[in-house]
């Protein structure tokens, strides 16, 4: 695997992963728009304004996508997903062990967090696993159907993926 900044021209491919719109908030939050076109999905994904990053398999293709950013002084993860037809894989741990890794290195030592949806129970299997703990989040009515979880970075240390992201030439 190659931990890469996100190349917009995978847009398609990762558009591919949302066949309904139950998937796609799940994913993306209550607000993106579905059914979407190229241009609504990459304005509601957000990847022109903020960090986003992919896991490339060997062959190139698009294994996995996550964003980070700074939120509440905390280095966070945003619409992290995993290729359908390679979840189980451990990709999820992997990217966000590199998203940790590049977070520390941008913004410093923190601590991390997330949203998860209260019915994605394989995400909330693989949060707790990496330590990831709910918490409050200031403002109970932001985003009412998900749980605000945190971690310590040390956390996701575990992972030999590089920090850095290559970027396509």
């Amino acid at each position: 695997m190659d931990f890469r900044r996100f190349d917009t021209g995978q847009l398609p491919e990762l558009m591919t992963w949302f066949p309904d719109a139950h998937a796609l908030r799940t994913w993306g939050g209550p607000e993106f728009r579905f059914p979407f076109s190229a241009a609504t999905f990459r304005e509601d994904a957000k990847v022109d304004g903020i960090d986003s990053f992919a896991l490339l398999a060997e062959d190139g293709a698009l294994a996995a996508f996550g964003q980070c950013y700074l939120r509440i002084e905390r280095c966070h993860f945003g619409r992290v997903g995993v290729a359908p037809r390679r979840r189980g894989q451990g990709l999820g741990t992997l990217l966000l062990a590199a998203m940790a890794g590049w977070g520390q290195a941008s913004f410093g030592p923190r601590e991390l967090s997330l949203f998860v949806k209260h019915d994605n129970e394989a995400a909330h299997r693989l949060y707790r696993r990496l330590g990831f703990r709910e918490t409050p989040y200031p403002d109970p009515a932001f985003m009412p159907d998900a749980h605000y979880m945190i971690a310590d970075a040390s956390a996701l240390r575990m992972s030999r993926m590089p920090r850095t992201p290559t970027t396509r030439q």
